[in-house]
């Protein structure tokens, strides 16, 4: 149930719970454990447009984090008996097991449609034994609590430090729902990682003796995280490298004193085509995000680095002369493709 009244019936799966949230459309062909596990989707209910979930399983090799992070699974069609070497048990079995609900049989295609021509919308979804009050839930759909309107950030991000590898240069990570995957992508490459709570200060960061500093992805509007963004502007004032992914790119922003806005209906895809500034490259991203850097409001000192060629939006700033840059979309690139990996290796080599 959309909060605009309109409704889809179908076979539910998973857990059997009501919940509310953003509803929110996924065009890829492949990743839904990596989707549902990215802790960027907290608070929202996320449709895939893929007409087939679940047909390679669950396995906790592909987790983003710990659990699963959405609200709600809304498919068309659900593989009950899915086929791969690795997985472990069915999608079903799964968001049971962890108290999600999900609603198979829908018109999914309606559904995005939907939310590209509307923009995207709360809603509920609720699986149930019986019969459903369809008009109790029309009217409780009025009164939806949007969840951007929450710190979601601190309900994501670790409860106190952690490390990880051994190598010779440290980089801190501003967790403010990061990916499994950019810590490994750091690790790989000779870093040692010290992941901090998305609420630490700029000297408490210091204290690690960072020789840079990575601003993760996360949930939610980038204006809430006011902590982060204060922590930012400290860092700023040390001079050493900093790199936003996805929301730390619009918290680099913000940092800076330019401003972002929330989009219709979002980039959520392995699709997303962005086009290098000055070049005639263009990159194949993975993309999840609702929010945006508004370009026209970045200072002078900052230039334009990836814009998408799509809708022209922005998908990277970086710093005229500081050792500051910043992107939209996930260069750890899970799921893929893996054509942006390389600003890992640009950011370390800063560092270095």
């Amino acid at each position: 149930m959309l909060e605009d009244g309109s409704v889809w019936e179908g076979k539910g799966f998973g857990a059997l719970a009501t919940v509310s949230g953003e509803v929110v459309f996924n065009t890829g062909m492949v990743g839904y454990t990596e989707s549902i596990t990215d802790p960027s989707y907290h608070g929202q209910i996320l449709c895939q447009t893929y007409p087939l979930i679940g047909n390679y399983g669950v396995a906790s090799k592909d987790f983003e984090s710990a659990r699963p992070r959405i609200q709600g699974h809304a498919i068309s069609e659900l593989c009950t008996e899915p086929s791969h070497a690795t997985s472990e048990k069915t999608l079903d079995a799964w968001l049971k097991d962890s108290g999600v609900p999900g609603i198979s049989g829908i018109d999914t295609r309606a559904l995005t449609k939907r939310l590209r021509v509307h923009g995207v919308m709360l809603g509920i979804l609720q699986t149930y034994d019986g019969r459903a009050d369809i008009k109790a839930l029309r009217e409780e759909a009025k009164y939806i609590p949007d969840p951007n309107t929450r710190d979601l950030v601190s309900e994501v991000t670790v409860a106190e430090p952690k490390g990880y590898g051994d190598g010779d240069k440290t980089v801190v990570l501003i967790d403010c729902g990061a990916k499994e995957n950019i810590v490994r992508s750091l690790v790989k490459r000779g870093a040692r990682v010290v992941r901090v709570p998305a609420g630490t200060g700029h000297r408490e960061i210091m204290k690690h003796d960072p020789g840079g500093v990575v601003v993760s992805n996360g949930p939610g509007d980038p204006k809430q995280c006011r902590d982060t963004i204060k922590a930012v502007q400290g860092l700023m004032g040390e001079e050493i490298p900093l790199f936003g992914i996805c929301l730390g790119s619009q918290m680099l922003a913000l940092a800076s004193g330019a401003d972002t806005y929330k989009l219709k209906f979002g980039h959520r895809s392995q699709n997303q085509p962005c086009l290098e500034e000055g070049t005639k490259r263009a990159y194949i991203t993975t993309q999840n995000h609702g929010f945006a850097v508004d370009a026209d409001s970045l200072p002078s000192e900052w230039r334009v680095w990836f814009t998408n060629a799509n809708d022209g939006t922005n998908e990277g700033i970086t710093h005229r002369s500081k050792p500051w840059m910043s992107v939209q979309f996930h260069p750890e690139a899970r799921p893929g493709p893996v054509d942006t990996e390389f600003l890992f290796d640009r950011f370390l080599e800063g560092v270095e």
